[in-house]
C-alpha cells in the first residue's frame, strides 16, 4: 500500500507539470483529489486495515495528499499569471470596463412617424388605424373615384387574386392612407379629428423618391365651420414644429377627387436650398403632401350632411419628412438595412 501511495504521488506530479492550462487542471484536480480518485479511495479504506498498518499507511496518505495540493496551487498560481502576462505586456489597464454591447433602436421611420403623431396630439387629434389589405370602395369609390373616373389611372394598384361571381375584383392593397379618412368619416359622429399612419402600396418603380410600398399619413377633421384657414393653420404649425421656424413653405392649387377646393404643400429642398438639384428635380422645392376641403359627396357617402359639417383633408409620405429634415437624397436608403445609414438616427 505504501508503494502505491509513492508511485500515485510521482504519476501525478509528472502529469502535473506537463499541463498547460487551466482546463486541463481542474482535470488533474478531479482525477488526483475528487471524491473518485484513487486516493481518496486509499483513505476511505484505512478502516479495514491492521493497526499497524493502519497507522502508517494514514499518515502516508495525508503526506502525499499535501504535496499534490500544494502543488496544484503552485501549477494554478502560475497558470493565471501567465494569462495576465500577454495583456499587461501589451499595456492595456484590465481594471478598465468591457466594451459595451450595441443597442438596438427604433427605425427611423417609426421614430418619424412617432414624432408626428405626437405634434397632432398635441394639436388635438387622435391617432386611428385602418386595414391594409382594403375593398375597392374605401379605396377609390368612397372618395369620388368611381371605376370609370380617369384619375384611377394614376394609381398602378395591387388587387388581390379574388375575384366576384361577375369577375370583379373587389379587393387590393390600399393606395392611399385616405382609405382610412373614408372608413372614419363613416364610423364617427363629428366633430372628428383624426390622423392615420400606415403603408401604403404601388406598382411602380423604385427610385430616389418611390418605392412598391411606403408610408403614409393621413388626417381628416370634422366640424362646423371649419374653412381654409383652419387647413392651413394646421399644416404651418406641424410644418413650424418639425422643420423649424426657417424652413419656408409653399401652397399651390392642386387637383385630388376627394377635396375641393385642393392644394399642395412643398418645402423647401434641404439638399440644394432652392438652387435645383436631382432630388428635387431641379424645382428647388419638394412636395410633401396633398390637401383640401373634403368633398362634400364624400361626407356625404359617409352619413355626414355637407350642409351643416365641412371637412379638411391632407396627406403626406412619412419617408419625405426625414429626408427633407437631413437632407438624405435617396428614400430606398431607409429599407436597405445598411446599418452605417441607420446609425446614425
Amino acid at each position: 500500500m505504501l508503494q502505491q501511495l509513492e508511485e500515485l504521488k510521482l504519476n501525478a506530479l509528472q502529469e502535473l507539470e506537463r499541463i498547460a492550462d487551466l482546463k486541463e487542471l481542474e482535470s488533474w484536480r478531479v482525477r488526483y483529489l475528487g471524491r473518485k480518485s484513487a486516493l481518496t479511495g486509499i483513505l476511505r479504506g484505512l478502516a479495514g486495515l491492521p493497526l499497524d498498518e493502519r497507522k502508517a499507511v494514514g499518515a502516508r496518505a495525508n503526506v502525499v495528499k499535501a504535496a499534490l495540493e500544494s502543488g496544484f496551487g503552485q501549477k494554478e498560481q502560475t497558470l493565471r499569471e501567465a494569462q495576465l502576462a500577454p495583456v499587461k505586456g501589451k499595456g492595456v489597464d484590465v481594471t478598465l470596463p468591457g466594451r459595451s454591447f450595441p443597442i438596438g433602436r427604433l427605425h427611423p421611420i417609426t421614430q418619424t412617424i412617432n414624432e408626428i403623431c405626437d405634434i397632432f396630439i398635441s394639436m388635438g387629434f387622435q391617432v386611428v388605424e385602418g386595414p391594409e389589405v382594403e375593398w375597392d370602395y374605401y379605396n377609390f369609390e368612397a372618395l369620388n373615384i368611381p371605376k370609370e373616373h380617369p384619375s384611377r389611372d394614376d394609381m398602378s394598384t395591387f388587387w388581390v387574386d379574388f375575384e366576384t361571381d361577375s369577375g370583379e375584383r373587389p379587393m387590393l392593397l390600399r393606395t392611399h392612407n385616405t382609405s382610412v379618412s373614408a372608413r372614419t368619416i363613416e364610423a364617427m359622429e363629428p366633430p372628428i379629428r383624426v390622423v392615420e399612419p400606415g403603408k401604403v402600396y404601388r406598382y411602380e418603380a423604385s427610385d430616389a423618391t418611390h418605392t412598391p410600398m411606403f408610408y403614409n399619413f393621413d388626417g381628416v377633421a370634422v366640424d362646423k365651420g371649419i374653412t381654409m384657414a383652419d387647413l392651413k393653420g394646421t399644416l404651418y404649425e406641424f410644418s413650424r414644429r418639425y422643420f423649424g421656424e426657417d424652413r419656408k413653405v409653399r401652397f399651390r392649387c392642386d387637383y385630388f377627387p376627394f377635396v375641393e377646393p385642393g392644394v399642395e404643400m412643398a418645402i423647401e429642398c434641404a439638399v440644394c436650398h432652392g438652387k435645383g438639384c436631382r432630388f428635387c428635380r431641379n424645382e428647388g422645392w419638394l412636395e410633401i403632401l396633398g390637401a383640401g376641403m373634403t368633398h362634400p359627396d364624400v361626407l356625404r357617402r359617409g352619413g355626414i350632411d355637407p350642409d351643416v359639417y365641412t371637412s379638411f383633408a391632407f396627406g403626406m409620405g412619412i419617408e419625405r419628412m426625414p429626408m427633407l429634415r437631413y437632407g438624405i437624397d435617396d428614400t430606398r436608403l431607409f429599407y436597405g438595412s445598411d446599418l452605417r445609414f441607420l446609425r446614425q438616427f
